[in-house]
């Protein structure tokens, strides 16, 4: 019985692997000697649990986008019904932690390639769309119940906020100087408060 639990390691550490290789070579560098180098095995060995370079390198991608929309979704149930609890939560959660955070410069990486990968443009668009809806369910949330007073349409403010995001992770990740997450979470916070209405306090 433990040998499908080691299979299942052993495929999270190679996607891992695959991560790490995106992040540093982007998508199109990530080919199987360097993910094999990086995992520690031989190339015979991914290809044993991951017969195709490119399902892998999705698989990659699908790992990594999670944080940002599935990690999220169940951050959002286990909170209180409170729409400015849940609006600040998403905020501080869709940035990365600092100029080194993994997964966010994996997502940089994949962004640079969206333009020649219709794959992962399309991937990418999607993880867009779905954060802006949790970001527009909670507008709404808040706008019907009388705690948010919306400057504009909630699909409007939630695009915004969700390129707020990768703007100032875009930078953080690119070593700006002068925005870390703390800045970064303050001036995301600060637009907010303009299209809710309300202090965010």
């Amino acid at each position: 019985m433990a040998r499908p639990k080691r299979q299942e390691q052993r495929r999270s550490e190679i996607v891992a692997a695959a991560q790490r290789t995106i992040a540093q070579h982007g998508p199109d560098g990530a080919r199987l000697n360097r993910v094999a180098e990086e995992a520690g095995l031989t190339s015979g060995a991914v290809l044993y649990y991951y017969p195709d370079i490119d399902e892998l390198v999705m698989e990659a991608n699908r790992a990594g986008m999670e944080r940002f929309y599935e990690e999220r979704v169940r951050m959002l149930e286990s909170l209180d019904d409170d729409p400015v609890l849940r609006l600040l939560a998403l905020i501080d959660s869709g940035l990365p932690s600092d100029s080194t955070d993994p997964e966010v410069r994996l997502l940089c990486e994949l962004g640079g390639s969206a333009g020649r990968n219709p794959v992962m443009a399309t991937l990418l668009t999607a993880l867009y769309d779905r954060q802006v809806g949790m970001y527009q369910i909670v507008l709404e949330q808040g706008a019907a119940r009388g705690i948010f007073a919306l400057t504009a349409p909630s699909l409007a403010i939630a695009r915004n906020l969700v390129a707020l995001e990768d703007a100032y992770g875009y930078r953080m990740v690119a070593r700006h100087p002068t925005i870390d997450h703390v800045g970064a979470r303050a001036l995301i916070v600060e637009y907010a408060r303009q299209s809710t209405g309300h202090a965010l306090a």
